[in-house]
C-alpha cells in the first residue's frame, strides 16, 4: 500500500511527500481507513511506529472534506500528556495545515494564560493541548467544544499514570454527543484506567494492536551493566563518551540535580552537553531541545520530559544512568533511538538502588536481561545472581539465569477501602509533586 491508495487529500499527499515518507507504517495502514469511516479508534502501538501521523492524516481529511458541526467550536482536540509531545504534535500539524484553511492552536501549561485566550478567541479548528492547562480554559470559558467532532487521546496511558483521569473525564463530559469521534493511542491497553477510560469514551472501537511494548525493537541494542554505586556509574559513563561512537546521547537521569551534574560532567570531558529538567522554566525548555533536535548540542541530560514522542534521528545512543521507576517508562526512553530505521543503542547501568526497577522491568518485557562488563570497570554487585564471568575482552556479555520476576498485585482485604486517588498536584510536564515532611510547621 501506498498513501495514494488511502484516498486522501492532494494537499495532504504533498505533505506526506515533503516529509520523504513514500508507504503508510502498518499501523498507519490499519487506523486509517478505520478512521476516515468514523469508527471510533483505540490503538496499542510500540514507540516509532508512525502512531502520529495515523490519527493526523484521517483528522486532516475529515476537516477538509466535510462541513463543521458548529462555526464557533473547535473540531478537534489532540491532547498528549507532556508540554514536550505536545509540542512535538503541533510541529508536524502545522505542516500539514499549511496551505489550507485550518488552522490550529497550542495550549500548554508555563506559558502567558492570557495570551492563550486570544489565540482561542480566534476559534482555531484544531488544538493540541495539556489535558491540564486545556480544562483551566474550558472552565474560564475561553473555548467550547460543544460541536467538537474529533477527540484525540495521545498516550492516554501516560496521562493516567500523571493523574489526569479528572481532567478527561471533565473534558470528555463537556464534548459529549453522538457525533464526536474518539481516538485513543495507548503503549500498552494492560492497565485498569485505560480500560476503564475506554469504556466511558469511546463506541464501539475499532482496536489496533500491534508492535506490543514487551517486543523486542530489532534496531535497538539494548545492553545491561551493573553498577556499585554512584561514583562507579559515573566511570561506566566516562567510559562510555570516550569509546562510543556517539552521534548523539540522551542520559536519563532520575533528578533534576543529577541532570545538571552529569551535564557539566560531559561538558568537562569535551562533549557540548545541556540538562533538560522541571527547573528550566518552559521558554529554556524549548531552547535546549531546539537546539538539540539542530545538532547544537551532542549529548542531552534530562529526568523523563524527554522519554516520549520527540522524534530525534539523530540520536544513536540512549543511556539509563538510572532505571525508571515504571517498567514502560524504560521503553519509551529507549524508544528516542533506532527510530526510522536507523540503528540505536540503549545502556541501563544498574545498582542496588535500580534492582526493584530492574525486576519491573523483566516483568514487562517478558524475558531476563543480558548483561555486559568493561574489562577494569567491573561490579562487585551482581543482584541476587550473578551473571556468568565475563570474557577478556573489552566489552563482553554475560546472560543470566535468572527469571523473569512476574510480581502478583496485593489483594485488598475484604471490608477494606482503597484509599482514594489523590488529583495530581504537579505541573502538566510530567513532574511530581513536592512532599512535605509530616513535622513540617505551616
Amino acid at each position: 500500500m501506498v498513501f495514494q491508495d488511502l484516498g486522501l487529500d492532494p494537499r495532504l499527499l504533498r505533505s506526506v511527500q515533503h516529509l520523504g515518507f513514500a508507504k503508510p507504517t502498518d499501523i498507519q495502514q490499519e487506523a486509517i481507513p478505520a478512521v476516515l469511516v468514523g469508527r471510533d479508534l483505540i490503538v496499542s502501538s510500540k514507540t516509532g511506529s508512525g502512531k502520529t501521523l495515523a490519527y493526523l492524516l484521517p483528522m486532516m481529511q475529515r476537516l477538509l472534506k466535510s462541513k463543521p458541526l458548529s462555526k464557533q467550536d473547535a473540531r478537534a482536540l489532540i491532547l498528549a500528556p507532556t508540554r514536550e509531545l505536545a509540542k512535538q504534535v503541533y510541529a508536524q500539524l502545522r505542516l500539514f495545515i499549511a496551505n489550507t484553511p485550518v488552522t490550529g492552536a497550542l495550549i500548554v501549561g508555563g506559558e502567558n494564560f492570557n495570551d492563550q485566550e486570544k489565540l482561542l478567541k480566534r476559534q482555531p479548528h484544531i488544538i493540541v493541548a495539556t489535558p491540564g492547562r486545556f480544562l483551566d480554559h474550558l472552565e474560564h470559558k475561553s473555548v467550547y467544544i460543544q460541536g467538537l467532532e474529533l477527540l484525540i487521546l495521545d498516550e492516554a496511558d501516560r496521562m493516567l499514570d500523571l493523574g489526569f483521569m479528572p481532567q478527561l473525564n471533565a473534558i470528555n463530559k463537556a464534548a459529549d454527543h453522538r457525533l464526536r469521534q474518539t481516538l485513543m493511542f495507548s503503549a500498552t491497553l494492560d492497565h485498569a484506567e485505560v480500560d476503564e477510560l475506554t469504556l466511558s469514551l469511546l463506541k464501539n472501537p475499532f482496536r489496533v494492536a500491534l508492535g506490543a511494548g514487551h517486543e523486542q525493537h530489532s534496531d535497538i541494542a539494548q545492553h545491561f551493566m551493573f553498577a556499585d554505586h554512584l561514583t562507579h556509574k559515573e566511570a561506566l559513563l566516562k567510559h562510555t563518551l570516550q569509546h562510543a561512537a556517539i552521534k548523539q546521547l540522551i542520559i536519563f537521569t532520575a533528578t533534576r540535580d543529577d541532570a545538571e551534574r552529569l551535564a557539566t560532567l560531559c561538558t568537562d570531558l569535551g562533549f557540548s552537553a545541556m540538562g533538560l529538567s522541571a527547573r528550566l522554566n518552559q521558554g529554556q525548555r524549548n531552547s535546549v531541545m531546539q537546539q538539540f533536535a539542530a545538532g547544537k548540542y551532542q549529548v542531552l541530560v534530562t529526568t523523563d520530559l524527554a522519554s516520549r514522542g520527540l522524534d530525534l534521528l539523530q540520536v544513536s545512543h540512549v543511556l539509563n544512568f538510572d532505571l525508571p521507576k515504571h517498567a514502560e517508562e524504560y521503553v519509551h526512553r529507549i524508544g528516542r533511538t533506532g527510530r526510522a530505521g536507523a540503528k540505536g543503542t540503549a545502556l541501563s547501568f544498574v545498582g542496588p538502588k535500580d534492582w526493584a526497577a530492574l525486576q519491573k522491568i523483566e516483568a514487562f518485557l517478558r524475558r531476563p536481561v543480558t548483561f555486559s562488563s568493561i574489562s577494569g570497570l567491573e561490579a562487585r554487585f551482581k543482584g541476587e545472581i550473578a551473571p556468568a564471568v565475563s570474557s577478556p575482552a573489552q566489552v563482553t556479555a554475560a546472560t543470566t539465569t535468572r527469571k523473569p520476576s512476574h510480581t502478583k498485585p496485593k489483594k485488598t482485604p475484604q471490608g477494606a477501602t482503597k484509599p482514594a486517588k489523590r488529583f495530581f498536584e504537579g505541573g502538566d510536564d510530567g513532574t511530581a509533586p513536592v512532599r512535605r515532611k509530616k513535622n513540617d510547621v505551616n
